[in-house]
């Protein structure tokens, strides 16, 4: 009896708290009709693409799977210019949204909320990680590489360049 009511009291307790976390925003983005947020249910619900690559920073191939990036930046009003993406620790890394659309292969960056099937914590490089499909061609160069953060907070649209 006791342990019955202890399993159902740290149900109790914690049940609101995993159900905080799912409603948590995890991205902002900003472009020039204001600012988007999303949590964890609103990116999983958008079509999402999956692949796998191998990335500088894991050992093997990995799969990933998430929102396409061009989708992302539609859905959020952004349809030209360039984006800064900012880490957690503040790490930026600029593109071209002309260069964010999926190739005649079908491929493309996306926001990733899933490596290998699981989630990814802040020690493995989430809760989103911006990624590329670095194996197809023209994937694997530095300024790719460098447009390639983890632990993803915020995409800004970047006002026009004179």
């Amino acid at each position: 009896m006791i342990r019955d009511f202890s399993v159902a009291a740290v149900l109790y307790v914690t049940a609101p708290l995993h159900a905080a976390m799912a409603c948590e925003t995890l991205l902002t983005v900003t472009g020039a009709d204001g600012e988007q947020t999303y949590d964890r249910d609103e990116l999983m619900a958008m079509e999402a693409t999956e692949f796998t690559t191998t990335t500088p920073w894991t050992d093997g191939p990995q799969t990933f799977r998430g929102v396409p990036l061009a989708d992302l930046l539609a859905d959020a009003g952004i349809e030209e210019g360039t984006v800064r993406a900012t880490a957690l620790n503040e790490y930026a890394g600029s593109l071209d949204v002309a260069d964010v659309q999926q190739d005649a292969a079908g491929n493309g960056p996306v926001i990733a909320y899933l490596m290998n099937g699981a989630e990814m914590s802040v020690r493995d490089k989430g809760p989103l990680w911006l990624v590329w499909p670095y194996n197809a061609p023209g994937y694997s160069t530095e300024s790719i590489f460098s447009s390639s953060v983890w632990q993803l907070e915020s995409i800004r649209q970047m006002p026009p360049q004179d």
